[in-house]
């Protein structure tokens, strides 16, 4: 466990390990995920995740959206277009790309809060590494189960409809009736 010192005012200090994470721009799923011990600087951190999402998923994105820590990165042009927030003069499609960025804030902290990736419980650095895999893979299980939740309530309002439907095919119509007449 390293101090971290954060600059913030209501909490100037952390204690922990460093978590580099690459998510998905679009659906949020984590392609990377490792420790970082040593609190070493976020810039150093991008070619090491570069390295892992290459080895997991076969390709290296073309595109690279990180925030202002990553300043002097070192990443070759060639291999991935590392685009920093706060970047002046970008296409309208890039500024908002890069406005998405935000977003994965969002995936850090339901990590943190629903995956426990604010608080490890398995010793050493070892212990560490294996913790931000699991919650990685757990965040992405999460996704799964949620999209697959909705397909299903998709599916049951679809079937819904169509019981109704058959319903009321089969129900008699209900037209004017014949006015019975008197002999």
């Amino acid at each position: 466990m390293e101090c971290i010192a954060k600059g913030k005012a209501h909490r100037p200090y952390e204690f922990g390990v460093k978590a580099s994470l690459a998510v998905t721009h679009r659906e949020g799923f984590v392609v990377g995920a490792m420790s970082c011990p040593g609190n070493p600087f976020d810039g150093h951190t991008l070619e090491g995740q570069l390295d892992q999402v290459e080895r997991i998923t076969g390709q290296i994105p073309a595109t690279t959206f990180v925030d202002k820590g990553y300043q002097g990165h070192g990443v070759d042009p060639a291999r991935s277009q590392v685009l920093i927030s706060g970047r002046r003069k970008l296409s309208k499609l890039l500024k908002r790309d890069l406005r998405r960025r935000a977003a994965i804030e969002l995936e850090l902290g339901h990590m943190k809060a629903d995956g426990l990736l604010g608080r490890n419980f398995l010793k050493g650095a070892l212990g560490d590494m294996q913790n931000v895999v699991l919650c990685g893979a757990g965040h992405n299980i999460r996704k799964i189960l949620a999209h697959l939740r909705a397909f299903l309530c998709l599916l049951a309002g679809e079937a819904r409809k169509a019981v109704s439907a058959l319903n009321a095919s089969l129900e008699p119509q209900a037209g004017p009736q014949p006015f019975p007449m008197s002999a």
